[in-house]
């Protein structure tokens, strides 16, 4: 069966129209202002074991099952002990988030929050480090390591350099530049175009003793 052109152009446009307002993610977008002062809100409420995400699990499961619009990207460590979901007591499709050993960026990484931007609204993104980091240990104890360990080590190097001579703990000062140089990173080479003065890009330091998360607002 042909289709007259008339209906093919309806068509067209029809699909044109729905994958603009797929993509367009200003509708929904949360200021990073109010994001921030969202995680903050619920980081005190997990550090003081107040927990209570904002709505059931089962009713935002349904909410968020053919569309997400997560407020904020968290680019955080691997480390079994520092969920970002948890930490903030955020719910299901709240957070965008993106973990690696040492909470390190790379070109899947910057295209992952390129994408949570552009696509999905976020405007906040937080480099989240924390106490104790395995991956910074490992890197300031030694310049290489076994297998793809090595990658790991090799990344954080520049900022156990950088942290050097500074007083106080010498693994917090590690893992503090570590978090600072990454940072640097996604604002430097993440592709943001227009959306790039809307986004903001902050650090955040995950304490496992007490559950806080301090934060280095730039």
């Amino acid at each position: 069966m042909k289709l007259h052109p008339c209906n093919l152009i309806l068509i067209t446009v029809i699909v044109l129209s729905s994958w603009t307002i797929a993509a367009d993610p200003t509708t929904s977008s949360v200021a990073p202002d109010e994001a921030l002062s969202r995680l903050k809100a619920g980081n005190e409420r997990f550090a003081t074991s107040k927990e209570s995400a904002s709505k059931p699990v089962a009713a935002r499961r349904a909410e968020t099952a053919k569309d997400q619009h997560p407020f904020a990207i968290i680019v955080g460590c691997a480390d079994s002990r520092t969920a970002p979901e948890i930490i903030f007591d955020q719910n299901i499709g709240d957070l965008f988030v993106i973990r690696t050993a040492g909470n390190l960026v790379d070109d899947y990484a910057l295209g992952s929050i390129e994408y949570a931007v552009d696509h999905l609204g976020a405007r906040l993104v937080v480099v989240l480090g924390h106490e104790r980091c395995g991956a910074v240990t490992v890197a300031l104890g030694s310049a290489s390591a076994p297998g793809h360990i090595n990658s790991l080590v090799r990344d954080i190097q520049p900022a156990v350099a950088a942290s050097k001579g500074k007083e106080g703990d010498a693994l917090a000062n590690a893992i503090h530049e570590n978090d600072a140089e990454v940072a640097a990173k996604i604002r430097k080479q993440a592709e943001l175009g227009e959306l790039a003065a809307q986004v903001r890009i902050i650090e955040g330091y995950y304490d496992l003793d007490t559950g806080k998360v301090e934060w280095t607002e730039k």
